[in-house]
């Protein structure tokens, strides 16, 4: 399959070239820094920033992407589900 792209370096606003399941946990990182959050179940979402900062988005709407780099998303406060990491 012919990929036009393959020669260009990626950066922070090209699409993701990577998923994966993200299941919250408390004491636990994700596997990689997100480049972005995709909700397939609205509610709230509590994370970790790579900066370290811990917030709670709440009130995200079904199919929301969440712009964000993230690298942990914690159990409690997130009340959002089906969360896929893009990266």
């Amino acid at each position: 399959m012919t990929d036009r792209f393959a020669h260009t370096a990626d950066s922070l606003s090209s699409p993701a070239t990577h998923a994966f399941d993200i299941t919250p946990a408390d004491d636990a990182d994700l596997p990689e820094t997100t480049r972005a959050i995709f909700v397939g179940i609205g509610g709230a979402v509590a994370l970790r920033m790579q900066s370290g900062a811990v917030v709670t988005l709440a009130g995200i709407s079904q199919g929301t992407l969440l712009p964000v780099r993230a690298d942990r998303i914690l159990a409690t406060g997130t009340t959002a589900s089906a969360l896929v990491g893009l990266v």
